[in-house]
């Protein structure tokens, strides 16, 4: 068992070094292989992982629970308002403490201007590795599932092979800017050449956008935005298109909502992907608001990556528990 990441913490896309992910991704690999053959590895045996939640959670919390199992390990539920974090536990106090009941902390907590300081501060007074299981500027294990994904169906070599990452439109909440933060981040340090594509009050964070430029730079990769759905399709290879809300313009909820109305045309329609590569693969973290961010006929059709997309979570997060809590 490899143990170049024990006791890392996964906080930030790029925590790990480009290396470091590719180590990951064919650990990742080589337990959905296992896995597909009945093959057990229980490297955690006896492990426990907390997993704090303060934002509902489907495929993460299901996808981190099986995995711990998988791996011989327990992943503990726990639930910010079931908790005394309300009523004055601290981060320092969750990390010292739960870094000594658990052999790892993980945490989703997405609230816009809190989450990454949350689990940065978890991190800092804890002795256990600490895994962002999302917050409001990152979602590193969607990324790494994302990238997985993307190498199983376009194989390794991704130089000069396009990206997009797009807005969509979506009527149900302001929806966080960690996904395609960590895509743009995450992405072009493998050859791929990314497009962002937004209407004017969706941008994304300054500083990340910085961050993505200089890694499309040192990677010789392209990195350009765009306003137009449409010509970011043409001639893409993967469309990874979905909603976020306008927090870098306005952190007003009924402002924002009034300017994700204006663009109730961003969808991701089989017209729009007709303008893509005849083998263009479709992505979604899920859930997606279908038949208004995108078509059943897209959700569901033949270029859709979504469920193996969503089955890789679960491959790329038991790699990452594995290498850093064994």
């Amino acid at each position: 068992m490899e143990t170049f990441l024990r006791g890392r913490d996964l906080v930030g896309d790029l925590d790990f070094s480009k290396e470091e992910v590719q180590k990951v991704l064919d650990f990742a690999l080589d337990l959905k292989r296992q896995r597909a053959q009945g093959q057990s590895h229980p490297i955690l045996r006896d492990k426990v992982l907390a997993m704090l939640f303060f934002f509902s959670s489907t495929r993460t919390r299901g996808s981190f629970e099986a995995g711990m199992a998988q791996l011989g390990g327990h992943a503990a539920f726990i639930e910010s308002r079931t908790t005394q974090i309300a009523h004055g536990d601290t981060p320092k106090e969750i990390g010292v403490i739960f870094g000594r009941y658990f052999d790892g902390i993980a945490i989703r907590q997405v609230d816009w201007g809190t989450g990454n300081a949350y689990i940065s501060a978890v991190a800092e007074a804890s002795d256990v590795p600490v895994l962002n299981m999302q917050c409001d500027i990152y979602h590193p294990f969607q990324c790494l599932a994302d990238l997985m994904t993307v190498i199983e169906k376009k194989g390794r070599d991704l130089r000069r092979k396009k990206m997009v990452v797009s807005w969509a439109y979506a009527a149900s909440y302001q929806k966080p800017m960690s996904v395609p933060q960590s895509l743009i981040l995450q992405m072009p340090r493998f050859g791929l050449d990314v497009v962002l594509a937004h209407p004017p009050e969706f941008k994304l964070m300054p500083e990340i956008m910085e961050q993505a430029r200089e890694q499309a730079k040192k990677s010789g990769s392209g990195f350009e935005v765009v306003d137009d759905m449409d010509a970011a399709f043409k001639g893409a290879d993967i469309v990874y298109a979905k909603s976020w809300g306008a927090m870098v313009h306005t952190q007003d909820e009924k402002e924002g909502a009034k300017i994700i109305g204006k663009y109730s045309s961003w969808i991701t329609d089989e017209r729009r992907m007709k303008l893509a590569k005849p083998d263009a693969i479709y992505m979604h973290p899920l859930p997606a608001d279908r038949n208004i961010e995108v078509t059943d006929d897209v959700m569901d059709g033949p270029q859709s990556a979504v469920y193996d997309e969503a089955e890789n979570r679960l491959h790329a997060q038991k790699a990452v528990m594995a290498l850093t809590m064994s």
